[in-house]
């Protein structure tokens, strides 16, 4: 079945944040959200639930979970518990939820930089401290460095690791083993892994997702994971996520933080789009998924002739290309201001996701090919201009 996933749909002057948060004649290539349609399924669901008319308070069916249950089952083989499982109103508030559930004010929280900016904030907004480990890039690539871990779990006053897995934005794909010496360390020192899974769908031929909690707790740390279809369905403004944890003691104590927040009743809305997306999303995923695929060779080829000095980061999962400009830039974030106000083209700059990002650049390519050719075009202009 034809997607149409070359389709171009105007997203100016609809409140988008990706396209109306600048001016109309920029190219914007930034925020983690795609320029695509959604599935048909998910249309369909939503498009029949408007129908109805009535849009009150709206409880949490079982379907929903069952929903969820099914999707991992298929997708990463990994059995979740109906009883495990909590809807929360978006990943990201997720995250600060279970902070404040699993730390006091003043506690230390690894991460892994370069990673994930809302981590940060995240953090500094619950008043925890940030203990950087950051990754290992060498050949290319991305790995974590477990001697340095080693030495940071080891202080008392850090309570939990923030995990992003596939990794956001170095695009990796952790291993099994990987994720086994990681959660060895931690359970060695009692902390806590909060795995963001959001990317978990995400994964390109060659490549598994592997579940973090599907490792086990008889040996490994305790973790919380939170995910969601909003990357891979593009449904982030509809507010919808979950988190799961088989430990008990754990998911009372977040219960009773997201009870406070208020952030388990979800929309109607975004109910019926998880449960459609779920249930019969799969054959759009993975057309999307070859999509993507050709959109990250025609970048690689893009650069290997008209900008060889970069060097594109393998993708092993997510829609956001890691580029190595650290040859020709000095910073990150000067380069990406200039590239707005000079090519009308707008990528993150490296910094924004650690000191361990400078002379990166992110670069989303979830949209049709033909405005994948335009971006790559002005930044090529760009970086030729220095």
């Amino acid at each position: 079945m034809d997607f149409h996933f070359d389709e171009y749909v105007d997203r100016q002057r609809t409140n988008c944040i990706k396209w109306d948060a600048t001016e109309p004649d920029v190219l914007p290539m930034w925020i983690a959200d795609m320029d695509f349609k959604t599935a048909p399924a998910v249309q369909e669901a939503l498009q029949a639930r408007v129908a109805h008319g009535v849009f009150g308070y709206t409880q949490t069916p079982t379907r929903f979970f069952e929903a969820i249950i099914g999707w991992w089952q298929k997708r990463h083989g990994y059995t979740l518990q109906k009883e495990w499982i909590r809807p929360v109103t978006g990943v990201i508030p997720a995250l600060s939820a279970i902070i404040r559930a699993l730390t006091a004010a003043g506690d230390k929280v690894l991460v892994q930089p370069p990673v994930y900016n809302h981590f940060y904030i995240a953090i500094a907004h619950c008043e925890r401290q940030v203990v950087e480990n950051n990754l290992c890039f060498a050949d290319g690539t991305y790995g974590m460095d477990y001697a340095d871990l080693e030495v940071k779990a080891a202080d008392p006053a850090v309570k939990l690791l923030m995990l992003c897995n596939p990794h956001n934005p170095a695009g990796r794909v952790w291993t099994t083993e990987e994720l086994h010496r990681m959660g060895e360390i931690c359970a060695r020192h009692g902390v806590t892994v909060l795995a963001d899974e959001i990317h978990s769908d995400l994964v390109y031929e060659g490549h598994k997702h592997v579940p973090f909690a599907s490792l086990g707790s008889a040996k490994g740390p305790r973790s919380v994971t939170v995910s969601s279809p909003s990357k891979t369905f593009n449904l982030a403004g509809l507010q919808v996520g979950y988190l799961f944890s088989e430990h008990a003691d754990l998911m009372e104590r977040i219960r009773h933080l997201l009870t406070v927040q208020e952030m388990e009743l979800l929309s109607p809305f975004a109910i019926e789009a998880l449960i459609a997306a779920y249930e019969q999303g799969e054959g759009w995923l993975a057309s999307l998924l070859a999509y993507l695929s050709g959109n990250f060779a025609y970048l690689t080829d893009f650069c290997s002739v008209h900008l060889p000095q970069i060097n594109v980061v393998p993708l092993e999962a997510t829609y956001l290309a890691w580029l190595d400009c650290r040859a020709i830039l000095t910073s990150s974030a000067d380069f990406t201001e200039r590239l707005v106000r000079n090519e009308k083209v707008w990528l993150n700059p490296g910094t924004l996701y650690g000191d361990a990002g400078e002379g990166f650049l992110r670069m989303n390519i979830a949209c049709p090919r033909s405005l994948l050719e335009e971006g790559l075009a002005r930044f090529a202009k760009g970086i030729t201009a220095g």
